[in-house]
């Protein structure tokens, strides 16, 4: 098979889907890998390296595009990019069309297959290519939110750990999966007071045996968001419902009631977010403020640490692009149920329930 990989055009996007290391395989396996001219270089690997690792290196994106049968990607495609796809494609990235009608519209129109890196779920109900972003996004979480606490960024001025004499921050989570555990690590290692907030029995009983009583975790009520959230001064948004829309739990009315100074990063942005007041952003300008507390919004956080995010990421989705290269988009399916999930497109039709719950739309089944 085929495979390109374009270089990312997203703000401040310097992740790339595939190291030199990842090219290395599948070209090893006998597939042709077509990589754009710079599109390793925010991450520190360049063109010798790929072209050394036995990839086709290509001036422009609509090569790529145009001849490939399987685009492997990191974000979703921006609106230059939809013109280059075309019918029968595969578009294997992260796609995240839960939060963005759209986007979901055009795909559909383009009559591609579309394989959503988000929804790739295993039996046990974990997302493995979703999980090593939430790592990093949940760690980058709190170094976020710990700047923004600073009074020359519009912070309250507060020290996360605060120091002998004057009381840690208190880092309210709203989560305790993936991106939740790992925010609690570094807020903990900060040396913060930290409340995480989780629906699941089991997982208060996991996080709590694992911080050894160094977190509160509590159950989600109303009551409990009306007590906490004013308590608060970094508050992390970290709820998924795979491929769904995100819940918004945190209202206009409690952000009213937070700190002013205060801090929201919501990593559930990518699907909608998980506070009313939530909007999409970019590097280019990361946060905002309404109601007196600073948002911190962006959409590809782990894009700030490319190196890191592409090698992690090559890590998990390598041994998928391998299945679907090796074998076609239908046999993939059927040797691999995770893959089946993360199908949300196929040939003009939706066929993930949780984005056609979020749009209105008519779900189908896959036809094989």
């Amino acid at each position: 098979m085929k495979i390109g990989v374009p270089k990312e055009i997203k703000s401040h996007e310097q992740r790339v889907a595939l190291t030199p290391e990842g090219v290395r395989e599948l070209t090893f396996e006998g597939h042709e890998v077509l990589v754009e001219k710079g599109a390793g270089e925010g991450s520190g690997f360049t063109d010798q390296e790929y072209q050394e690792a036995g990839a086709q290196l290509v001036s422009l994106a609509q090569d790529v595009y145009e001849s490939s049968d399987m685009i492997v990607k990191v974000k979703e495609p921006l609106a230059p990019e939809l013109p280059l796809l075309r019918p029968g494609q595969i578009l294997f990235t992260y796609l995240h069309l839960a939060a963005d009608r759209q986007l979901t519209i055009a795909l559909l129109e383009k009559e591609i297959i579309g394989v959503a890196y988000e929804t790739i779920q295993l039996q046990d109900g974990s997302l493995p290519l979703l999980a090593p972003m939430s790592a990093i996004a949940g760690k980058l979480s709190i170094q976020a939110g710990a700047t923004y606490l600073e009074h020359v960024y519009g912070g309250e001025g507060v020290l996360l750990g605060g120091v002998p004499g004057v009381e840690p921050a208190c880092v309210v989570i709203l989560g305790g999966g993936v991106v939740g555990t790992n925010a609690a690590k570094i807020a903990v290692g900060m040396g913060a007071q930290v409340i995480v907030i989780e629906k699941s029995f089991q997982r208060m009983a996991y996080l709590d045996e694992i911080f050894q009583g160094r977190l509160i975790t509590r159950a989600p009520s109303i009551s409990c968001l009306d007590e906490i959230l004013p308590l608060a001064d970094l508050v992390v948004g970290a709820i998924l419902v795979p491929g769904a829309k995100t819940p918004r739990l945190i209202t206009r009315s409690h952000v009213r009631q937070m700190k002013k100074g205060s801090v929201l990063v919501d990593v559930s942005i990518d699907q909608g977010g998980c506070c009313e007041t939530s909007r999409p952003c970019t590097y280019t300008e990361p946060v905002f403020i309404e109601e007196g507390v600073i948002h911190y919004c962006v959409t590809n956080m782990p894009g700030a640490v490319p190196r890191t995010s592409t090698r992690a990421l090559t890590n998990a989705t390598l041994p998928y692009v391998l299945t679907l290269a090796s074998h076609g988009i239908e046999r993939a399916a059927q040797i691999d149920p995770a893959i089946r999930k993360g199908i949300n497109l196929w040939h003009g039709k939706l066929t993930h329930e949780g984005v056609a719950e979020a749009h209105n739309l008519e779900c189908f089944r896959l036809p094989f």
